[in-house]
């Protein structure tokens, strides 16, 4: 059972009874990510996630670790472009012991210099390893090309010079202005008592200011980039996307279930063409990014020099067979089937069922129902695909990013057509 309490202060809680399970996971979500940090100060939202394990009043950062470990518990957070979580998952009988330590550092961190200086120094290594790899580098470069000039374009990590110039006093005027109560969620899945929880999280989280923090985001605008860029790799990397669906978007369960015939599977078209049929790619897979107002459906795939021009030619061809033909009724079905068995399997994990708590919210305001999930790929017919298709593959909004030895191009930009 599901169960919302808004606290005093407007800190939404939200949790899932899972009463044969032995564990929790409990994570503090702040719907606030790297789209909404100012250009200059860009990758603050990240530094910030690191920071909060660097020690507080009562804890070193020693102690953090020692006592997450003494419990056999998991602590860790992560950065996204639209929010930040710190989560923990240990024994139900423990929480609350996690529940103390998470509230610890989320409120009472003390960014000591000392620990901002080393701790820069990590992010930007982080950095630096993310350019040292180009199956990384490619999608974080495609995603500044595709949202270009836009705060979604932005790296979460940030870059060098905007991570070096982070003083002190910008990183906690951040943390003020950003983490108010409106813009919180805390979840929590596994063998948790809706009750006791709230009544912890009311006496530890009352502390947070009131109200939201960010102010509202513009949406992008989809425009047609073509970005080669030069760099000594033995492959050819390749990032092609166009238009996708929003979080919300009426038909997203549609382009879900197009995005698994395209690419999101052994069995999809791109990895039999690519790899099985043709031998061109060890690696190669297509991914939807959705955020709340705009998202963006992407293809990669890596290959030698001489046969990048091929590889590019399949991925236009595969994708454009969603504008021009209806899917066959038997791909359709295996598709919606690997879906929602996806699904299900992903709902026998606690940190699954927590994580989903709180992308519901912060997308719908409310669970969904796991009826209407089904209902929604039940509703997918090879129509309503090719419908989409049409509306969102619009060649006016392609951007296409290749990294590598790439010399002067085999294909004009006019060939780069869906």
């Amino acid at each position: 059972m599901i169960k919302k309490t808004t606290l005093n202060n407007g800190i939404r809680v939200i949790t899932e009874r899972i009463p044969y399970a032995s564990s929790v996971s409990i994570g503090i979500w702040v719907a606030n990510g790297s789209r909404h940090e100012r250009r200059e100060s860009n990758g603050v939202a990240h530094f910030i996630e690191h920071l909060l394990f660097k020690g507080t009043d009562r804890r070193s950062s020693l102690d953090i670790a020692r006592e997450i470990d003494s419990v056999g518990g998991v602590l860790n957070a992560f950065t996204s472009r639209e929010y930040v979580c710190y989560y923990a998952k240990v024994l139900d009988k423990f929480l609350p012991r996690a529940v103390d330590l998470l509230t610890d550092i989320f409120l009472h961190s003390t960014f000591d210099s000392d620990e901002i200086e080393k701790e820069r120094r990590v992010v930007l290594q982080e950095i630096n390893m993310m350019e040292d790899t180009p199956d990384d580098l490619i999608h974080d470069l495609f995603h500044q090309h595709f949202w270009k000039g836009h705060p979604l374009g932005m790296s979460i990590l940030g870059d060098a010079e905007s991570v070096t110039g982070l003083s002190r006093e910008a990183i906690i005027a951040y943390k003020d202005q950003m983490y108010r109560a409106d813009d919180i969620i805390v979840t929590a899945a596994g063998n948790v008592t809706h009750e006791k929880l709230t009544a912890l999280l009311e006496e530890f989280l009352q502390g947070v200011v009131p109200g939201h923090g960010r102010t509202e985001s513009v949406p992008p605008v989809y425009e047609r980039r073509i970005e080669l860029v030069e760099k000594d790799l033995e492959q050819i990397h390749v990032c092609l996307g166009l238009k996708g669906v929003q979080q919300s978007h009426p038909q997203r369960y549609d382009a879900f279930i197009m995005n698994a015939i395209l690419g999101g599977s052994m069995s999809s078209r791109l990895f039999q063409e690519v790899r099985e049929k043709s031998g061109l790619a060890y690696s190669v897979y297509s991914y939807i990014a959705s955020h709340a107002d705009a998202g963006s459906l992407v293809v990669y795939a890596g290959a030698s020099p001489e046969n990048a021009k091929e590889l590019l030619e399949i991925m236009l061809r595969e994708i454009g067979r969603f504008k021009n033909e209806p899917v066959p009724a038997d791909q359709l079905e295996a598709a919606r089937e690997q879906l929602k068995g996806n699904l299900l399997l992903s709902l026998e994990s606690s940190d699954n069922r927590m994580s989903r708590l709180a992308k519901n919210e912060i997308y719908f305001g409310t669970p969904l129902p796991l009826s209407e999930i089904m209902e929604g790929f039940d509703g997918v017919t090879s129509e309503s695909i090719l419908q989409l298709a049409n509306e969102i593959l619009d060649n006016s909004a392609l951007t296409l990013v290749m990294l590598g030895r790439i010399g002067t191009p085999s294909f004009a930009n006019s060939d780069i057509n869906v």
